[in-house]
Formats: C-alpha cells, structure tokens, sequence
C-alpha cells in the first residue's frame, strides 16, 4: 500500500448503484468507507454500517443540565440568595419555576444538539483528502461516490481495483492524501 493513498473512490451516475456498490461493498467485508451524493439517498447510511448515532444521548444529557441549571438558577435566587416574602407565599414555589425550567431545557438541548453534531460529524471539515479528486467537484452535482479508504483492515490496492470494477462504476478514482 502507498504510504500517500487514501482510498479508492468508484463513481456512479445514479443513486441506485451507488447503493448496490454500498451494499456490496459491507458485504464484502469493507467497514471504512463512505459515500457522497448530491441528495439523500434512502438506506446509503445504514448500508456503509452506520446504524447508531450518540446525538440523542447528548442531547438528553443536555436538557437534563439546561432543566437543573435552570431550576437551580431560580431557587438559589428565590430561597438562598435574596428571599422576599410576598403575600405570605412560600419561597420555594416550585410551579413559579417551571416555566423558566422549560426554557433552559429546551435553550441547553438545542445547543447540545448543534455541537454535538458539529463534534461527532468533525464539522466544519474544511480539508478532506477527497477534494483532490478533480470529478468530485460533481457529488454535489449529479454523480454519486463510494469512497474505500486505504486505513481499512480489508484493503488492497488491487483486490480493492478489482472488486470496484466488478460493480460497474463510471470510473474508478485514487485518492491521496
């Protein structure tokens, strides 16, 4: 393997394909590998192996902060800090707080959200070694890629050139790094 490849990149003209290719590339026995479009395609994800994501679990955690931040901001101030007896009503009134604690759950879960997403996507990615590809200008445009890198475990350079051959792309494209 050469020290200064990334990978072996297929393209497809059509989205069909490039999920056959997908497919039979998991098959196959390849996991390092990823595809590009210039639109969703149905089941491309899940068909390179990606079945789970951590965003969910991020974002609880960050409503659950933004919830005892927000409660805990408002009792500190209310009981601890500065307590004013109005009326006769109690310090602790904890449906006065509930409003306020909505908002930080929601205001901390949608921060979560944004750079839980941005971390775990290595976003913004503003050098892929894929950009040295001159026809991958196309993917966001009318061509679709299967990417296999060279980091995988079941990659060489000719059994790889072979076995992207054999799924009939347009044209089979080194990337370096």
């Amino acid at each position: 393997m050469r020290q200064n490849l990334y990978g072996l990149m297929a393209e497809f003209a059509k989205s069909e394909e490039l999920l056959r290719a997908a497919q039979g590339a998991y098959q196959a026995g390849y996991r390092k590998m990823d595809a590009y479009s210039p639109s969703q395609v149905d089941g491309v994800a899940e068909a390179i192996g990606f079945t789970k994501t951590r965003v969910p679990l991020v974002v609880l955690i960050g409503g659950i902060i933004g919830a005892v931040t927000g409660y805990g901001m408002q009792y500190y101030s209310a009981v601890r800090d500065y307590p004013l007896n109005v009326g006769g009503r109690p310090l602790h009134s904890w449906p006065a707080f509930v409003p306020i604690t909505f908002e930080f759950t929601v205001l901390f879960a949608a921060f979560a959200a944004l750079i839980g997403m941005l971390a775990m996507n290595r976003l913004p990615n503003p050098y892929h070694p894929v950009f040295n590809t001159p026809e991958f200008r196309l993917a966001s445009q009318t061509r679709f890629f299967l990417c296999l890198e060279a980091s995988d475990t079941q990659f060489d350079l000719q059994s790889t050139r072979h076995f992207l051959e054999s799924l009939g792309p347009l044209a089979i494209h080194e990337v370096e790094l």
